[in-house]
């Protein structure tokens, strides 16, 4: 793929997926969560030009630092999200404002990184962009699930009279 189109393509996750977690989101146990983030990650991986041929060392480097960033980014993402159980056991979730600065600081630092790689005359393309976009998706998704399956199940929901567990984020 172009550049061009490899931006597009990322503009596009990011947007749908900013739109997606700053609205309220029914979370389904059906074990799909990974298939965008993995999609991105095939298609990163088959572009040349993850890698700078003239820096190969600190091109390795920064692509570290950067997955590493996606890693942080995605755990904390996955963490600062909201989950509840509505009365029929349905599963919940949407951002608050700690995943905001979690998702602008993870921003910063790619920036940083990329400003940085910049000056020092690495070439990075848009394929460790996707690469570390794929890692953040698919960390961030993976929280949320792991979260949402130590959350009570349905059976001791309100509607029985039983007040349900509260989630993380509400208790603190």
């Amino acid at each position: 793929m172009s550049g061009l189109v490899n931006a597009l393509l990322i503009i596009a996750v990011v947007a749908v997926v900013v739109v997606r977690q700053c609205s309220a989101r029914r979370i389904s146990d059906d074990r799909r969560w990974w298939i965008l983030p993995g999609i991105l990650l095939v298609v990163s991986l088959r572009e040349p030009g993850l890698m700078d041929a003239h820096h190969e060392a600190s091109s390795v480097v920064v692509l570290g630092a950067e997955l590493a960033v996606g890693l942080v980014t995605g755990a904390g993402w996955g963490w600062t999200a909201r989950l509840w159980r509505e009365p029929d056991g349905s599963l919940w979730s949407k951002g608050t404002k700690a995943t905001v600065f979690v998702w602008t600081g993870g921003l910063v630092l790619r920036a940083a990184l990329y400003g940085a790689a910049a000056l020092m005359g690495i070439h990075q393309g848009s394929a460790a962009l996707m690469t570390a976009l794929a890692v953040t998706l698919l960390v961030r998704s993976g929280v949320l699930m792991w979260r949402a399956r130590q959350m009570r199940p349905a059976y001791g929901g309100a509607a029985d009279g039983v007040p349900s567990r509260p989630a993380w984020k509400d208790s603190v």
